[in-house]
């Protein structure tokens, strides 16, 4: 990521959206308004009024959806009243689409009906070169799609399936008094969430290690404040109730960064790197990654520039780079990608990374931007091997943005890894919606970064904490020694991005816990008198850098456990952080269950305009229905773990 320019470095306007690609997990917070809503409820069936499996309806021109569930019923809530169009859709079958008047504060009935389209019909159409034009192309693609109740016999009964997730060990409590101090990077991700939602839409849970619980909570936007003072960051320490445990305590610790005016970001050199190998032929692969690069094309500006380098059997150049004013050669190099082969992986991306440096903008943002289900099986295709790669080349300063999709083969473990030594963020992508919310909503602010290497340090008073727990962030643990040491890479924080992190804390007085470490054999921990008469439970420190820097400053903040009720961010992030643990079966879910998620997730909602919250109770919904398999069925889809 490139520094963070001055107002005046760059004065053209007209990126509303390209810049939005990194994949920050929240971009800016939104702006509450006073707008009157309603509802729009009702069933999306078949001709035979059948429910349609993974059916979800839309409202054009916002972010609002929701799913069905076992019967077919939907329900879209804070709805801007006034005339709407709806939008349904599922692999498989025809879009349909409605009109509907929606009142302030009532609920509007409608159902929708979708009919069913045979794949052959597209297969024809291609072969007989009938598809030529963009439009045709998008209607090919959804004839393709197979039905969600066909790909979840797919996965059952084709034991092929390889997709990988590294295995999570989740934290455990340590004692505060022989281990006091908590060390970790911060991870902006949020491809968990959007993954998790994938599984749950095709009708089964997700495997327990695809839950990362920090990106599940990161996903969301939260009204954080601002920057304030002398850092390029707010710091936000707060805590409250802990919904699973009632004698327990949360601590919530965030980051903000300052939010910037796309408008004012400089020129980008950028290199689409698409794996067109013989496994992105689905309909939830390559034509997906179709139809997100034609949405991020036409937010292009005269002064970006694009490339297109494509990998299977070898790696190729389809389009030099192309000033965005050529819009049209490059929406066209795109419609003619087509799947097959193996995958050269490591070539396509060593040929990404030179076409990017020939073209290297010295103040501008120079990405690569790699789409693929994350199977490199030709080449370079070690994770070590991979990693020394995209390390290389980021010092150098290209840095490389992953985008998974699809099913079957996702190799969730090496893409992670990618996108993190590369400098840069990695997104799952499962539908058209979240491209758009990727590429178009949160991107700008991703880009361009105000600190890396950024580590956070919570240092427990014991006298006040007998024990405590980090939620999350396993894969992401620093020692204590790393924070002050300036050669220890860590996480990066963009323009207009957020960074939540959640402890479960056991106050002294409650009752004991089991612990990761409960004794020590050849000394004794005292407290110091000063923290018995202090107030503090924890003091929080961060490290950073500036984006050229190598020197990390510090940031320290107390934080004093005063009572009273916390705000609705708060409570959400706490009932999204309870459905993970129920999703991954945790030994520390205590007294959560599906039904109180809903209840505390629907009471801080709040301002919601892009559906987001609205969305993910209906997540939850379904993960509750999903938990209740019957006797002959497994809800969960065997995957390999790494």
């Amino acid at each position: 990521m490139r520094p963070l320019p001055t107002p005046t470095a760059v004065r053209s306007a007209g990126l509303t959206a390209i810049l939005l690609l990194a994949l920050g997990s929240t971009a800016a917070a939104p702006v509450a308004r006073s707008v009157a809503t309603g509802s729009v409820e009702g069933f999306v069936r078949d001709g035979s009024g059948q429910p349609v499996p993974g059916a979800r309806v839309t409202v054009a021109g916002t972010a609002l959806g929701a799913g069905i569930d076992s019967t077919g019923h939907y329900l879209v809530r804070t709805v801007p009243a006034g005339r709407a169009r709806l939008r349904a859709e599922a692999p498989g079958y025809l879009p349909s689409e409605a009109e509907v008047n929606v009142r302030p504060g009532a609920t509007v009935r409608r159902d929708l009906v979708l009919s069913p389209v045979a794949k052959p019909l597209a297969e024809m159409a291609k072969a007989s070169g009938q598809v030529s034009r963009r439009k045709d192309i998008a209607r090919a693609d959804a004839l393709t799609a197979p039905s969600a109740a066909a790909e979840r016999w797919r996965q059952r009964s084709e034991p092929w399936n390889t997709e990988a997730y590294a295995r999570i060990e989740e934290n455990r409590f340590f004692n505060a008094a022989v281990s006091p101090v908590s060390t970790f990077s911060i991870d902006v991700d949020a491809a968990s969430y959007s993954n998790v939602r994938r599984f749950l839409a095709q009708g089964t849970l997700p495997p327990a290690d695809a839950v990362r619980l920090e990106e599940l909570v990161n996903y969301f936007p939260y009204h954080y404040p601002d920057r304030a003072g002398e850092h390029p960051f707010g710091l936000i320490a707060d805590v409250g109730p802990c919904p699973w445990a009632d004698d327990h305590r949360l601590v919530r610790v965030a980051l903000q960064a300052r939010r910037v005016d796309t408008r004012e970001l400089p020129p980008s050199n950028l290199v689409f790197l698409i794996d067109v190998s013989g496994s992105m032929q689905s309909p939830d692969k390559l034509p997906l990654v179709q139809r997100a690069f034609r949405a991020l094309v036409q937010e292009l500006r005269p002064e970006d520039r694009v490339a297109i380098v494509v990998y299977a059997g070898a790696a190729g150049l389809v389009l030099p780079s192309t000033p965005g004013t050529r819009k049209e050669e490059i929406l066209d190099a795109i419609d003619r990608l087509e799947a097959g082969g193996s995958t050269a992986g490591g070539a396509g991306l060593r040929l990404a990374y030179d076409v990017a440096r020939e073209h290297f903008l010295t103040e501008g943002n120079n990405r690569v931007i790699l789409a693929t289900d994350g199977d490199f099986n030709v080449g370079v295709s070690s994770d070590a091997e991979m990693i020394r790669l995209v390390e290389r080349r980021r010092e150098e300063g290209t840095f490389l943005t992953v985008l998974g999709f699809g099913t079957g083969n996702l190799k969730d473990t090496k893409m992670e890894q990618m996108a993190d030594h590369g400098n840069g963020h990695y997104a799952y992508i499962d539908s058209y919606s979240e491209a758009r919310k990727v590429f178009v909503r949160e991107f700008g602010g991703t880009l361009f970064t105000v600190a890396k290497d950024v580590k956070i340090q919570v240092e427990f008073n014991p006298a006040r904490v007998q024990a405590y727990r980090l939620l999350g962030y396993e894969n992401r643990l620093l020692a204590r020694e790393d924070f002050a040491d300036d050669r220890k890479d860590a996480g990066e924080l963009g323009a207009g991005q957020a960074v939540t992190a959640l402890y479960e804390v056991v106050p002294v007085g409650a009752e004991p816990v089991a612990l990761a470490d409960d004794s020590l054999t050849y000394q004794q921990v005292s407290v110091r008198p000063s923290a018995r008469g202090s107030r503090d439970l924890l003091t929080v420190r961060v490290r950073y850098k500036a984006p050229a820097g190598s020197t990390s400053r510090l940031l320290t903040r107390p934080l004093t456990d005063r009572g009273g009720e916390p705000g609705d961010d708060f409570r959400f992030a706490s009932a999204v952080a309870s459905f993970a643990m129920l999703l991954r079966d945790s030994e520390h879910r205590g007294s959560a269950t599906f039904d109180r998620v809903i209840e505390l997730a629907r009471g801080a909602r709040g301002a919601d305009p892009e559906g987001y919250r609205a969305e993910f109770v209906t997540l939850v919904e379904t993960a509750r229905d999903l938990s209740r398999p019957g006797d002959d069925e497994d809800p969960r889809r065997p995957v390999s773990v790494e």
